[in-house]
């Protein structure tokens, strides 16, 4: 069932306050009736998990063994259809987060097929559908998410492999190490830093949501183009607090002043035939503010 409530407290009390009144009857010698008005308990169940207890934890075995099994007690109604142990499902949770920790997440169709070969390589039995479809139900998957809410479905970034593999610990912890050498051999102070960043904005913006009849296949809105041109814009920003204009960087080869024209109070300008930022940028950025 997609959307089960609950339709009785019973079996509600959690297993931790269950044990301790079942140790208070089995090892500090007091009497069901009195453990379980201390703990809110009713005294038969409590009765019957003092001799549960009792069956699958002999006072006489070692301490080691006796805790185990103390951890091992489970109270309540066990869980109805199961597919996987919740030791499986926390291996497929870990999985599912490194896959996408590692910019290889996997699709709630992929996560769905893995479930399946999962089941079937540990023996699960599963209903009839999934071997036909050859993956799990979109019911199983939509309770999976539920179970474990450190999960959730996400819209990845693009993000290049060269990204990827050079954003390390490694690569990291040198990039600190030499900002930490330069920062000592020159002495330089909070307002002397400035941390620059870049970042790609198209000419033609995506509609905002509008109101329309019903049945039209067909809604539009007027832009100035169907496919705009990406124009990069630099921002440096130093660590007191202290800006410099934008640099604004256009997919042109030649690069004329009108284009800042209105533009941001003291902005510069550029042009490179992909838009892109390159070193000769950054001399150009020094040059104008130097």
């Amino acid at each position: 069932m997609r959307t089960y409530k609950r339709q009785t407290q019973r079996a509600a009390t959690p297993q931790d306050v269950v044990l301790r009144a079942v140790k208070a009857v089995v090892e500090g010698g007091q009497s069901c009736r009195a453990a379980a008005k201390d703990f809110g308990i009713g005294h038969v169940s409590l009765s019957r998990y003092c001799k549960k207890f009792q069956r699958r934890s002999p006072t006489n075995q070692p301490n080691d063994e006796f805790q185990a099994r103390c951890s091992a007690f489970v109270v309540g109604y066990a869980r109805n259809r199961m597919m996987f142990s919740d030791a499986q499902e926390l291996l497929l949770a870990q999985y599912i987060d490194k896959a996408a920790k590692l910019y290889y997440g996997l699709a709630p169709k992929d996560i769905r097929k893995l479930a399946y070969e999962f089941a079937v390589a540990n023996h699960v039995a599963m209903p009839c559908k999934w071997p036909e479809c050859e993956m799990a139900g979109a019911d199983w998957f939509t309770a999976f998410l539920k179970r474990h809410s450190q999960l959730s479905i996400r819209t990845p970034e693009a993000t290049s492999l060269g990204r990827a593999t050079s954003f390390n610990s490694a690569n990291v912890g040198l990039f600190f190490d030499n900002l930490a050498a330069v920062m000592n051999k020159y002495n330089f102070t909070c307002a002397d830093v400035y941390n620059m960043d870049e970042t790609g904005v198209t000419t033609v913006q995506k509609p905002s949501k509008i109101v329309a009849a019903k049945g039209i296949k067909q809604v539009g809105a007027i832009t100035s183009g169907e496919r705009g041109s990406l124009v990069t814009v630099a921002v440096a920003v130093s660590a007191v607090g202290n800006t410099l204009p934008p640099l604004v960087i256009f997919p042109r080869v030649n690069y004329r002043d009108h284009f800042v024209r209105d533009g941001p109070p003291g902005c510069i300008g550029a042009a490179t035939p992909s838009g892109w930022m390159n070193e000769k940028n950054i001399f150009e950025v020094h040059a104008a503010f130097c």
